[in-house]
């Protein structure tokens, strides 16, 4: 097949992007960045914002598939995706049911923990909650977070007591439903996820309390390792384990999964990323780069899944 044929066999592709959730900025960089990728590789490829009129932009543009690259709540959590089933229009990415539980992150490590791949304790906060016993049961110090909610918004890191409640008030901000997680102290690595693939780890390093929204998207101090550095074998074993906490969520496609390796080496999974970022930056491609896989390639691979 000429790459002129691999191409067309995509016909008319969506890139959608933007939205309305908290991400909406990253999506947008995500999104511009397909879609140039896609036009440089003569994809028939259109923008989308859900913002603006989705049903009219869908119900004119005749498109044959979607490049999802929304991030956040409405276009991460299943609900594009079902609204793209019910249009029957294939799409990139994890389907409804691996989307919406990827995106609830206490559900996730529900069904984590019945299987037993090993995640950090955590409660699941409200007004009503004994702060007290809450301390006691996950221990300080712990992280404080959103359950439906990514790229570290209003996420927290809590040390004493007496902030935890001021702690869920502020997560409270960005969803209705907050959890309290472990601590864990170690260094956190991610997974990137192709298909039936499973790409180089990489691992994270910042100077701050933890990988928050400054650490990923505005410091300069953030470093990544890839190669991570682990001996190959360990690599392997945790690639595997990774890859099996994905597949419990009915993840599919692609995607990342991010874990910690504590002191004494043992991992703790914290969440399936099922769109992540997608710019010449983000963790994905970097990981694919070091398998001789350009962006332009990855964002081919992607969407061809969709086929």
């Amino acid at each position: 097949m000429t790459s002129v044929e691999k191409t067309m066999q995509f016909g008319k592709v969506a890139v959608m992007m933007g939205g309305s959730s908290a991400e909406r900025e990253i999506s947008l960089q995500s999104g511009q960045a397909v879609f140039e990728a896609l036009q440089r590789q003569n994809v028939d490829a259109h923008i989308v914002d859900p913002r603006e009129d989705l049903m009219t932009q869908l119900a004119t543009g005749n498109f044959d598939r979607v490049f999802i690259a929304l991030h956040g709540r409405g276009g991460e959590d299943g609900l594009m995706q079902g609204l793209l089933d019910t249009l029957e229009i294939p799409y990139t990415g994890s389907g409804v049911l691996g989307s919406s539980l990827a995106m609830d992150k206490c559900r996730s490590k529900r069904i984590w923990q019945s299987l037993e791949i090993p995640t950090p304790a955590f409660v699941e906060l409200n007004e009503h909650s004994d702060w007290q016993a809450v301390v006691e049961y996950l221990g300080l110090p712990l992280i404080v977070k959103p359950v439906r909610e990514g790229s570290s918004y209003g996420a927290s890191k809590v040390k004493e007591s007496g902030e935890l409640e001021s702690a869920w008030r502020q997560a409270r901000e960005y969803d209705a439903r907050v959890m309290a997680e472990s601590w864990i102290t170690g260094n956190e690595y991610t997974v990137p996820v192709l298909g039936e693939e499973i790409l180089p780890m990489i691992r994270l390093e910042t100077p701050r309390e933890f990988y928050d929204y400054d650490a990923k998207y505005l410091a300069d101090t953030t470093q990544y390792h890839c190669p991570c550095g682990l001996d190959a074998d360990v690599e392997n074993d945790l690639g595997k384990l990774a890859y099996a906490a994905f597949k419990a969520l009915d993840a599919s496609g692609w995607g990342r999964v991010d874990f910690m390796l504590d002191a004494e080496g043992k991992p703790w999974l914290i969440e399936v990323n099922t769109i992540p970022g997608m710019t010449s930056h983000s963790l994905v491609p970097m990981s694919a780069k070091q398998v001789g896989m350009s962006f332009d390639d990855l964002t081919l691979k992607i969407l061809a899944a969709s086929l």
